[in-house]
């Protein structure tokens, strides 16, 4: 039987490194010639993969490939696109299965989040109930850092990177304008139902009294009144205040504390902007004046300041990736795990995709001091070593220099075409 091919997919929101992700599995592809013939990647995800829209990635260059280190976003497109069970809509499932027979596909990549491992840990049992030979091989990515089993996910080392550095800056801009301008600065960042995020906005802080003052997390239940004492006291202290908050801070009833009634394609809350709301209760009661930010897409795309050690392990687990699939550990994800702090020490190993999809990890309360509004020591030594190294990309006219692929289509091979339906 032919070498059989192979495709890689991306999936949920970009992240800085995680086309470093994709360079490490078609590095790995390329120099697995004898076992695995081409890498074929889905154009926009999933949807690529059922829609028979696929992408040659023999046709890009080797210095382009590269390239990818360096380069944020994703670079054959992502999708927020769940599938249903097997029972659920069968037809989606025989789709699938239809396009990896038409091109002699043995290795199936998904590299995504949570809801991204739900797909690969699907996909990996529709191929037995379905009687097709597939490897398939989960690849972690995520900012909000809650992917369970792993120590920590592609892509949040250099957002917490961006956010801490972010905060640090702004916390000596408004420190510098506080006795005539403003007193409060509110930064919102990412994060529906875990703290990460905003707990490596605390890494920030050097000593007492620098930014960030308060932090607020999802783990913690909102309390106003509490909050607004916070404030008053910090501002009484160091003559200003600078807040993290998270996207998916909660009230005592768990109940979000902004959302804007929409949902995306996972089923998930669209969050609006808590930060306003949080500067204007601050304003409404004190009259100070309050300055607002939301890190928004800047914090996951932020290549510029993206963290070394991020990168390298994001391109580590795309090469795993590869390895695992050649040594036919079918419905795995390579994981980071932690070997030591000091000195930082990690290694990759393959867990069990059953164990991870749809599971999520959140801020441990270990991690938050007993108030509730900055981090623990604990949590620091957990934090720092992922932020550590500088990795930029090379510049030219002043302006980061990245890259855009080839994108070649492969040529389509069914007479059918599958009509997108919203998940």
């Amino acid at each position: 039987m032919s070498k059989r091919n192979a495709i890689y997919a991306q999936s949920g929101g970009p992240t800085a490194v995680i086309n470093a992700t994709a360079c490490g599995v078609i590095e790995a592809t390329r120099r697995a010639r004898a076992h695995i013939g081409r890498l074929y990647a889905g154009r926009d995800g999933i949807i690529g993969v059922l829609s028979e829209d696929l992408i040659d990635t023999s046709r890009e260059s080797a210095a382009a490939v590269r390239a990818l280190r360096h380069t944020p976003g994703a670079a054959f497109g992502s999708c927020r696109y769940k599938l249903k069970g097997l029972e659920e809509n069968r037809a989606q499932y025989e789709r699938l299965i239809e396009v990896f027979r038409a091109h002699n596909i043995g290795y199936f990549f998904y590299n995504g989040g949570n809801d991204s491992a739900d797909t690969a840990w699907k996909v990996s049992q529709l191929s037995k109930k379905l009687g097709y030979p597939l490897v398939c091989i989960g690849i972690p990515k995520t900012v909000d850092n809650d992917l369970a089993v792993t120590d920590n996910c592609p892509g949040f080392g250099s957002v917490a990177k961006y956010v801490a550095t972010s905060m640090r800056e702004t916390g000596y801009d408004v420190a510098s304008m506080a006795r005539t301008s403003t007193k409060v600065f509110v930064l919102e960042v990412m994060g529906r139902n875990a703290g990460w995020i905003t707990a490596a906005c605390g890494l920030a802080t050097e000593q007492a009294g620098d930014a960030p003052h308060i932090l607020l997390f999802p783990e913690i239940p909102f309390e106003p009144q509490r909050f607004l004492a916070r404030v008053e006291s910090t501002v009484k202290r160091h003559g200003y205040c600078a807040i993290g908050v998270s996207e998916g801070l909660r009230d005592k009833d768990n109940k979000l504390m902004l959302e804007s009634g929409l949902r995306d394609a996972f089923g998930h809350a669209q969050l609006g902007g808590v930060a306003p709301v949080i500067a204007a209760m601050v304003r409404k009661h004190f009259g100070y004046r309050c300055h607002w930010a939301v890190a928004d897409y800047l914090q996951r795309s932020a290549r510029h300041i993206a963290s070394g050690t991020d990168l390298e392990q994001a391109y580590a687990v795309g090469r795993a990736a590869v390895e695992l699939a050649l040594q036919g550990r079918n419905a795995v994800m390579p994981v980071i795990v932690r070997k030591s702090n000091h000195p930082y020490k990690w290694t990759v190993v393959a867990a069990q995709l059953k164990n991870i999809a749809n599971r999520e990890k959140k801020l441990p309360r270990g991690f938050i001091t007993r108030d509730g509004f900055h981090i623990t020591a604990r949590c620091r030594d957990y934090l720092l070593p992922l932020i550590q190294g500088e990795a930029p990309p090379p510049y030219k006219n002043g302006l980061p220099a990245y890259v855009r692929l080839k994108n070649k289509p492969v040529p389509r091979k069914l007479a059918s075409v599958y009509k997108i339906m919203k998940s």
